[in-house]
């Protein structure tokens, strides 16, 4: 799951990826090295924990505080 740390203390949350070849429509031929980037999420919620609820019912899989540790 995802990290619920990465929020900005306004409700948006940024999350990295390590690789574009996740993304089945990149032709995997095409891509002449590793690239990572950042997706960063604008809500319109206020605080943290409104994004965070926000995100959940969206279906984003946050990792548990057990999981966490």
């Amino acid at each position: 799951g995802l990290s619920d740390t990465q929020f900005d203390g306004r409700g948006n949350y940024t999350f990295g990826l390590t690789e574009q070849s996740m993304f089945h429509e990149i032709d995997q031929d095409k891509i002449d090295r590793v690239r990572g980037f950042d997706i960063t999420v604008v809500t319109t919620a206020r605080t943290d924990d409104e994004g965070r609820a926000l995100l959940k019912a969206l279906g984003f899989p946050f990792r548990s505080a057990e999981t966490a540790k």
